[in-house]
C-alpha cells in the first residue's frame, strides 16, 4: 500500500527544503535552498508522531546537525528514522538516542566503491539485526541507467541500480530509501520510470523521494508501482513554505488508504 511519508531534512542545524543536486562542499554558493523554518526540528517530529506518520527520514545534510536530530528523536523515540554520516562506529548509538532505525549510503562506498565488508561491518553493529537498517540509494541518471550518488549527491559510485544490486543488498537491509537526486527539490515532478523498476525490483519496502507535487503524484506512484512504492514530499508541502498539497490533505490520503 503506498503511503505519504515525511522527512525532516536537515542542514547547518536547522530544517530546510534544498535543491537536491546543488548540495555541494566545494562549492557551497552554488547551493539552492526552497525553504528555511523557523521551527525546530523536533517540532516535526511532534506533528509526525500526532498523526502516526511512521517511517519519517531525518537527514543530516553536513555537519552541525547532531544536536538537532536527537532532539527530533527524543520527541518521537522510535519512531523517526536517522541518516547522514552514519558508519559501523555510531549506527548504535543512534539507535540508542532514539531511531527506529538509521540510514546509510557513503559509508558503504570508500572511494566511490561499494564494500560488501563495510555493510556487514554495520550490521554487526546491530547483532546482525537487519530491522534497524535502511540502505540509501539515492541516484542520478546517466543516459537510460541510474547510480547511486553519495557525499550528499555528488558523487557517483560504481553502483548502478537495477535488479542485480537490489537483489544483492535486500538480504542485509529491511528497506530501502531512494532520492532521485536530479529531481529532489524541483517540485517538477517524479521520475515515472524509476519508480515503475523500483516496484519491479524491490521486494522489501521502498520510499521514493524527488520531485513529488501533491496528491496526484501519490496517485501516480501508487499506480505505477501497483502500491509497492512509498512516496515523500517535501517542497511542495505547505509545512515547508510550498503550495502544491496541504500537510493535513497528506495525512487524510493516508487514512484513506488504510480504509480501503
Amino acid at each position: 500500500m503506498t503511503r505519504f511519508r515525511p522527512c525532516i531534512d536537515l542542514h547547518a542545524g536547522s530544517v530546510k527544503q534544498i535543491v537536491g543536486g546543488t548540495l555541494s562542499s566545494s562549492l557551497p554558493d552554488s547551493l539552492k535552498t526552497n525553504y528555511v523554518s523557523k521551527l525546530p526540528a523536533r517540532h516535526f517530529a511532534q506533528l509526525y508522531k500526532e498523526n502516526d506518520l511512521s517511517g519519517a527520514h531525518v537527514i543530516m545534510l553536513g555537519p552541525g546537525n547532531q544536536e538537532a536530530a536527537k532532539e527530533a528523536l527524543e520527541s518521537w523515540r522510535d519512531g523517526l528514522q536517522v541518516g547522514g554520516g552514519i558508519d559501523d562506529t555510531n549506527a548504535a548509538e543512534w539507535v540508542k538516542a532514539g531511531a527506529e532505525k538509521v540510514i546509510i549510503t557513503s559509508f558503504l562506498f570508500p572511494n566511490g566503491t561499494f564494500s560488501l565488508p563495510r555493510l556487514q561491518s554495520v550490521l554487526k553493529a546491530f547483532g546482525d539485526n537487519k530491522e534497524k537498517l535502511v540502505i540509501d540509494l539515492s541516484c542520478r541518471r546517466k543516459g537510460e541507467k541510474w547510480f547511486v550518488a553519495m557525499n550528499k549527491w555528488q558523487t557517483i559510485t560504481d553502483m548502478e541500480l537495477n535488479q542485480e544490486s537490489i537483489s544483492l543488498l535486500e538480504p542485509y537491509c529491511c528497506e530501502f530509501l531512494i532520492h532521485a537526486a536530479d529531481n529532489e527539490g524541483l517540485q517538477a515532478g517524479i521520475d515515472h520510470e524509476l519508480v515503475q523498476k523500483l516496484a519491479e525490483w524491490c521486494s522489501i519496502p521502498v520510499t521514493y523521494a524527488g520531485g513529488g507535487r501533491n496528491l496526484d503524484d501519490l496517485e501516480l506512484v501508487k499506480k505505477l508501482s501497483d502500491g509497492k512504492v512509498d512516496l515523500t514530499i517535501g517542497s511542495a508541502l505547505d509545512i515547508f513554505g510550498g503550495s502544491g498539497v496541504t500537510f493535513e490533505d497528506c495525512v487524510k490520503w493516508n487514512q484513506d488508504q488504510e480504509k480501503a
